[in-house]
């Protein structure tokens, strides 16, 4: 079931400046934007492509910028990537998205509260760009944590010598996450750069110390990632290692059983036949002596184990 699109809007009259947010949007939202401003075609296609780059497309009048961050929806444990499309003018910022929770969030503080919305719209469309996008990768953040507790934790369980239980389909899914998070962050890299320079043209304020802190904020979350990355994958080998090792245990309990049962499988056959002149059979207590005999074989090789160290 398709969501219809919501279109919101947020004016500070003094600053003659507009946030536009659209949620879900639909064929209803581009109608509305090309009804209301002078957007190129295909900018207004790539809002509702399901596949598409970040990127930075600079017209005259405005800024087209397609932004992904990874999401975690409520109840739900797999990791999604969110698309944030923004149209940026002098007197607009535009904001598209699948229910992002972080411009939701933002956007009904600002309806909610007047200081909140001073302090995001009071500074005009650049400052504006700027506090959303570090928003959006601040929201990164709790995520990445997430994924390290959830390394820790399987860590801990892999080492526990007391749980031999085969964990490699956690592992799997947690390497899955960790490799969309990269893939997802890796080209924001080049584009949150970009923004230092052709943000300029929009206000007269320098932002390159803003967007710079954000760029290194990226580069932190990258340099985790990694950590993570290698982490998960020194994890999965341990545990592929341990369960080899416990399946050779197995392995070399039932092979210890296996040759002991061989010599005892001769002689009981032996003795199974149907002949006359078998050894001890026309003794007292035939039983007792085979008995003896398989004892002393099986007592024998454990010994014999034990001395090649194979026990």
């Amino acid at each position: 079931m398709t969501t219809e699109s919501k279109i919101e809007k947020i004016k500070l009259k003094d600053k003659g400046f507009t946030w536009v947010n659209i949620n879900n949007p639909d064929e209803r939202a581009t109608s509305y934007l090309k009804h209301h401003y002078k957007f190129h075609p295909l900018d207004l296609e790539d809002c509702l492509s399901d596949i598409q780059r970040s990127k930075i497309d600079e017209y005259e009048n405005y800024l087209f910028i397609v932004l992904h961050v990874p999401v975690k929806r409520a109840g739900q444990h797999k990791l999604h990537i969110s698309e944030l499309d923004i149209f940026i003018s002098h007197n607009f910022v535009i904001t598209l998205h699948e229910d992002d929770p972080t411009i939701n969030r933002v956007f009904e503080k600002c309806k909610k509260k007047k200081k909140f919305k001073e302090d995001y719209l009071q500074k005009g469309s650049g400052y504006f760009l700027y506090m959303i996008v570090d928003d959006l990768f601040e929201s990164c953040f709790p995520i990445l944590d997430d994924l390290g507790h959830q390394l820790n934790d399987l860590e801990s369980e892999v080492f526990d010598s007391g749980q031999s239980k085969d964990r490699i389909k956690e592992v799997l899914l947690l390497k899955k996450d960790l490799i969309n998070f990269r893939r997802v962050i890796m080209p924001e890299r080049a584009i949150v750069a970009q923004l230092e320079h052709k943000n300029k043209k929009f206000l007269p304020e320098n932002l390159t110390v803003y967007f710079d802190d954000i760029v290194d904020k990226i580069e932190k979350m990258w340099n985790n990632l990694e950590n993570l990355q290698e982490l998960a994958v020194s994890l999965q080998e341990t545990n592929e290692s341990i369960i080899s090792h416990n399946t050779n245990k197995i392995i070399k309990i039932l092979t210890t059983f296996s040759v002991i049962m061989l010599p005892l499988t001769v002689v009981t056959g032996f003795y199974g036949m149907n002949v006359d002149g078998l050894p001890f059979v026309g003794g007292e207590n035939p039983i007792l002596i085979i008995i003896g005999i398989l004892a002393f074989i099986v007592l024998a090789m454990l010994g014999y184990f034990r001395y090649k160290k194979w026990l």
